[in-house]
């Protein structure tokens, strides 16, 4: 039967990575395959609807989706038919999530889907990276080419970064007297709420969802912190998602800074919600897998996602990227808000090739992503806020103009100033779309690892507006769903912020490519949102 290949599915290595070999013939591990949904183009009608603010357009519940939307029972039956056909073990059928998840040999792989996986390695400063991918594109046969929309797993290679950076040393403990009041150079995520002008709320009845890709948080830090905040424990549950659970390694610079940051944050600031914790492998398959688990949860079933997590789009396979973007539409289509951290290395996004870049999944439409500033503040009142363009640790909030998506119908209008440059028309998708404090010289106080510190970078920001929408769903009775249309009517909600810029990318009156609308005035989007 005529195999052909599977759009997006080649895995170009990165630059100075080298093929080391043949990857052992006999070695086992799992990949997922993404089946097309049922109704495609209901679907999409029913997304670009609700994403342009249209009224009419409502989300869906989940068993709506899974009847309407999810995969087909047909085509299920032909992708396992294909498995069995090849040697390869179905280990789970989610037809919901549409996804079936396959259990097979290298030497399997490699025939049923016509790759030659091989090894790498690559050298990135002091650390050596070792990853295994295929050689070329993905091939599927006929019966079931149409059917897979993407083949994730043969590239194992950790593409995702934590967007955090670990402030300056010599901060204050977290005991009471460091709490009650901001300073010029840390703040905790309560007094960051009161500069904010948050509405009153917390969260109750509400699920926030945190995406994780490694380390994890430890009980004794969080019930030391929410203790010295003086807030109630919030509920936090770890989630595990294709073999990975919540596994913290006591080093604060490492992922556990990202993950306890998450937590302690979007506990803070909503400590009634549930904080539901998605640990997932830190790959492709392992991200698509995580999202797409918190979506289609039916226990817990969250209302705002928080992704802290990233890379260049130039960094993903176009079937991860299509798979990723797909899944965020499947959060506009249930009414599920997702905020992503827009990156902590400037216009550039840490490519280092004399372009700009933005970081994905922030760049998706259907993403609400978070940038970064930085904040001075007295009295309880917010003196000077600018872009967090960089300092001593060479970080700066990342935005810029995607080169993957076109330009969504609520950033229509709007203009871009690219430092000496000029303004000129924004044509694709510009990040990000909102931004709250992030540089470490004014970050966030948390305890990480046993250790009273300092933490900055965009990966506070997404949890901040992930507790800040928790409380607005809370006091709203419903979801707000997908945000971002109704926020670009409403400029009179946010700080604008005007000084400064990322690089290449200068902020200016209105929307930019720094900070994009600016920070909240919580109360106002609030009543944007509904809750007045």
């Amino acid at each position: 039967m005529k195999s052909h290949p599977v759009k997006g599915s080649n895995h170009p290595a990165p630059v100075g990575a080298h093929c080391v070999g043949s990857c052992d013939p006999g070695e086992r591990f799992e990949v997922v395959l993404v089946l097309r949904r049922q109704d495609p183009d209901t679907f999409r009608d029913l997304v670009d609807r609700i994403a342009a603010g249209d009224p009419s357009a409502q989300p869906v519940s989940r068993d709506e989706y899974d009847a309407r939307f999810g995969a087909s029972a047909g085509d299920v039956e032909r992708v396992t038919r294909f498995a069995n056909a090849n040697g390869l073990t179905v280990v789970r059928t989610e037809p919901a999530e549409r996804r079936i998840v396959l259990s097979g040999t290298v030497e399997q792989y490699n025939a049923a889907f016509g790759v030659d996986l091989q090894r790498f390695e690559h050298q990135v400063g002091q650390v050596r990276h070792r990853f295994r991918q295929p050689s070329g594109p993905v091939h599927l046969p006929d019966d079931v080419h149409e059917v897979v929309t993407a083949v994730l797993g043969l590239d194992n290679r950790a593409k995702a970064q934590p967007h955090f950076r670990i402030g300056a040393t010599g901060r204050p403990p977290l005991a009471a007297p460091a709490l009650a009041r901001a300073s010029a150079h840390a703040f905790t995520p309560l007094q960051l709420a009161t500069l904010y002008d948050f509405p009153p709320g917390d969260g109750g009845g509400q699920c926030i969802a945190l995406i994780e890709l490694g380390g994890g948080y430890s009980d004794a830090d969080l019930s030391a912190y929410f203790g010295a905040l003086g807030v109630g424990m919030p509920t936090v549950e770890a989630v595990p998602v294709d073999g990975a659970n919540n596994a913290p390694t006591g080093d604060p610079n490492g992922p556990d800074g990202e993950v306890t940051l998450d937590v302690e944050i979007a506990g803070a600031l909503a400590p009634a919600a549930r904080i539901a914790v998605y640990f997932a492998p830190n790959s492709e398959a392992g991200f698509v897998d995580a999202v797409s688990a918190a979506l289609h949860d039916r226990t817990r079933t969250p209302s705002v996602v928080s992704i802290s997590w990233g890379a260049p789009e130039s960094a993903w396979s176009q079937q991860t990227l299509s798979a990723l973007n797909d899944a965020l539409q499947t959060a506009v289509a249930l009414g599920v808000t997702v905020c992503v951290a827009s990156g902590d290395s400037g216009s550039a996004d840490g490519v280092g090739d004399g372009a700009d870049h933005v970081d994905f999944p922030a760049s998706s439409p259907y993403a609400l992503g978070c940038g970064g500033t930085r904040i001075s503040a007295n009295n309880g009142q917010i003196v000077r806020e600018t872009v967090w363009d960089g300092g001593a640790d060479g970080g700066a909030t990342g935005g810029g103009v995607s080169a993957t998506f076109p330009l969504p119908a609520w950033q229509r209008g709007l203009a871009i100033v690219r430092g000496a440059n000029g303004s000129g028309a924004l044509v694709r998708r510009g990040v990000p779309d909102v931004a709250a404090d992030a540089d470490p010289a004014t970050g966030y106080l948390v305890r990480v690892g046993g250790e009273d510190t300092v933490v900055g970078g965009t990966s506070a920001v997404a949890p901040l507006w992930a507790a800040l929408i928790a409380r607005v769903n809370a006091a709203r009775g419903k979801p707000a769903g997908f945000v971002n249309a109704v926020l670009y009517r409403q400029p009179l909600a946010f700080n604008d912020i005007t000084s400064g810029n990322n690089g290449d990318f200068s902020a200016a009156p209105g929307w930019d490519a720094c900070t994009g609308l600016g920070t909240p005035v919580g109360n106002k989007v609030a009543a944007a949102l509904g809750t007045a």
